[in-house]
């Protein structure tokens, strides 16, 4: 039985995977591909690259398709990884180490291709954040985008999809990803269910993995909007509280914010 379970949604990923998954698969690592319905060869060259694919005749959505592959997964822990992220293997037993001593969730620093930080650790998706987050392509609030430096351990709110680790108890308790959300804001969702029962979500910033940033939403095509908009609209419904200010949202999540651990320290 595999010790981690990589799980890549993908949907015309082919030029994406050859571009970021060239490394191989280590022992001990199963690499499972849920194709929703791709219409270039994202299926063999997933295959090539070591992945076992389950090709959907459908797209299902980014959900729906991560937990069609978490039912078919073997491993004791489980990585949901996007098509354009790179991961650092050699980085699983810190990672693994984090959730056996804290559980909850958890995902390595990602790094731009250029090596800079990336802020995929978020603040409290108020309403009010995220589209000034949206409008802007600076961070212009360090409380929402939140980088994590090596040597610290940072308990966010939640982080963005590319990345997100934990036990496959803690998915499975959780209920795995809320299948109403076809594609955004369902990172948002598990990260605040997360807190909700009890459990951490954490950057750890020793580890660092690449992570292309390809959003289709970075200009204006019409499908993707509408995407959005649709899972906004349901995730605001589902969080009321976030359509006010932050203080007033945070006594519905209350939790270690911000909290920060040292190497070697703890949360």
């Amino acid at each position: 039985m595999a010790e981690w379970t990589f799980i890549t949604v993908t949907y015309n990923s082919a030029a994406t995977l050859t571009r970021f998954w060239s490394q191989p698969i280590p022992e001990g690592v199963e690499w499972i591909v849920v194709d929703n319905a791709s219409a270039d060869d994202t299926v063999a060259v997933a295959e090539g690259l070591g992945a076992r694919v389950i090709a959907l005749p459908t797209n299902v959505g980014f959900g729906t398709a991560n937990n069609v592959a978490l039912k078919a997964s073997e491993g004791r822990y489980v990585a949901f990884v996007n098509p354009d992220l790179s991961p650092n293997f050699d980085s699983l037993t810190r990672l693994e180490q984090s959730l056996e001593e804290h559980g909850g969730l958890v995902s390595p620093q990602l790094i731009n291709p250029d090596g800079s930080l990336q802020p995929n650790g978020r603040g409290l998706p108020t309403l009010a954040s995220k589209v000034r987050n949206r409008l802007s392509s600076s961070m212009q609030n360090d409380s929402y985008q939140v980088l994590v430096h090596p040597g610290e351990e940072v308990s966010v709110d939640w982080f963005i999809g590319a990345a997100v680790l934990g036990s496959r108890e803690t998915f499975e308790a959780l209920g795995g990803w809320d299948e109403r959300f076809f594609i955004y804001y369902e990172d948002s969702d598990i990260g605040l269910r997360a807190w909700r029962a009890g459990l951490s979500v954490r950057v750890v910033g020793d580890e660092q993995w690449v992570h292309g940033w390809a959003r289709a939403t970075t200009k204006f095509r019409l499908s993707p909007w509408m995407r959005e908009l649709s899972s906004m609209s349901k995730f605001y419904a589902k969080y009321p509280t976030l359509l006010g200010s932050v203080a007033f949202a945070r006594r519905s999540f209350p939790g270690h914010r911000g909290a920060v651990a040292t190497r070697g320290g703890s949360l």
